[in-house]
């Protein structure tokens, strides 16, 4: 693939993010009732504004046009620039909410509270997807690769991909001696940080850089954003990168499989559920941070363990009336209604045991 065909690609999954968002504008009228027979709190104000994970904003996307069906008149205007400029931005108090694909660090903790006219902020996972590992390998058809694998590349011990160690991996694929070309976020990222979370899980000994939004491996080439990522990966061959499922089948990227110990693991929506159930939550409460460590570190078989969980980050208190309500509508529909096209976008619809603690955390915002 050439980058001339990566930026037709990307920009028209640009353009069906924007008609899916403009499609969730309406007239004025706030008292609208829930498309196909539902209902929806439509209190507040028409339009929110939001900022920060890329990997999330087709899901944003297809939230906001539920919100716009269901409630005539509202609509959210997103800004996808990353988890960590999202973070920035809400605790500069310049935007409603904050998408982020990891929750709060504890040294933005206080930051947020005090934004939040000290109240805490809360940390609520309402978008699951799996994260791909695309790669661009003339010859390669089929790639199977672990986290070892994947630890010692993003690091530069492993510098071919016939390399024994990748060899071992694909039994009777005949390997180019070509370079590998790790791909990176540049910028602050959550996806970073989970990919990073996922090799320190599953393959503690060879990973030893942490975790984090920025990436610690040393290895490879930055690339801004999610578009970043998926146009050098398209660009270059002997690439790999870690992008989300969506943007990988949007661009029709070829995707390694991932052996956890249990036998190659196909990336799609079964494998990433089976995974998504052995998510649980950190602590009590409405804020609802995931311990995802056991998900990555899983070895049950057909479970693919590279997962992201992104957050959208609110105020628990602290928000002007109509915007509590705005937020309340607009979260409660994405937990409901938005959830109904999530899979042909890439995600998988949320597991219903986080519902009712979403539910119950989305009711409480004042």
């Amino acid at each position: 693939m050439n980058l001339k065909y990566g930026r037709a690609t990307l920009a028209a999954g640009i353009a069906a993010v924007a008609a899916i968002t403009l499609g969730g504008c309406g007239s004025d009228n706030n008292s609208g009732s829930a498309a196909g027979g539902g209902s929806a709190d439509c209190a507040g104000k028409n339009a929110l504004t939001a900022e920060g994970s890329t990997a999330q904003q087709n899901a944003i996307a297809l939230f906001n046009q539920a919100w716009g069906q269901a409630c005539s008149g509202k609509n959210l205007s997103y800004n996808p620039t990353g988890s960590g400029a999202g973070v920035t931005q809400f605790i500069a108090n310049n935007v409603d909410f904050a998408g982020s694909d990891s929750p709060l660090s504890t040294d933005q903790v206080g930051p947020a509270a005090a934004r939040c006219g000290g109240n805490p902020a809360w940390n609520l996972p309402l978008v699951f997807g799996p994260v791909a590992l695309a790669y661009n390998v003339p010859g390669a058809e089929k790639l199977v690769l672990n986290a070892e694998v994947l630890a010692k590349i993003f690091t530069g011990a492993i510098t071919n991909w016939n390399d024994p160690a990748i060899e071992a991996l694909n039994s009777g694929v005949s390997l180019p001696g070509t370079k590998i070309v790790p791909i990176y976020r540049s910028d602050s990222s959550g996806t970073t940080d989970n990919f990073q979370k996922y090799l320190s899980a599953a393959a503690p000994e060879v990973w030893t850089k942490g975790a984090g939004k920025e990436f610690q491996g040393g290895a490879g080439e930055g690339a801004q954003k999610t578009a970043g990522v998926v146009q050098a990966v398209q660009a270059t061959p002997g690439a790999i990168g870690y992008v989300e499922k969506g943007f990988a089948d949007q661009s029709k990227l070829a995707v390694a499989q991932i052996d956890n110990g249990s036998g190659a693991v196909e990336l799609n929506n079964d494998t990433a559920k089976k995974a998504i159930d052995g998510a649980t939550f950190a602590g009590e409460g409405n804020d609802l941070v995931l311990d995802l460590n056991s998900l990555y570190a899983t070895k049950e078989a057909g479970a693919y363990p590279l997962i992201l969980a992104t957050y959208n980050i609110v105020c628990s208190k602290g928000y002007a009336a109509d915007t509590a309500d705005a937020v309340k509508s607009f979260l409660g529909v994405a937990i409901d209604q938005g959830q109904a096209n999530l899979e042909s976008a890439g995600y998988v619809p949320l597991p219903e045991k986080f519902k009712s603690r979403l539910s119950t955390a989305i009711g409480a915002i004042a």
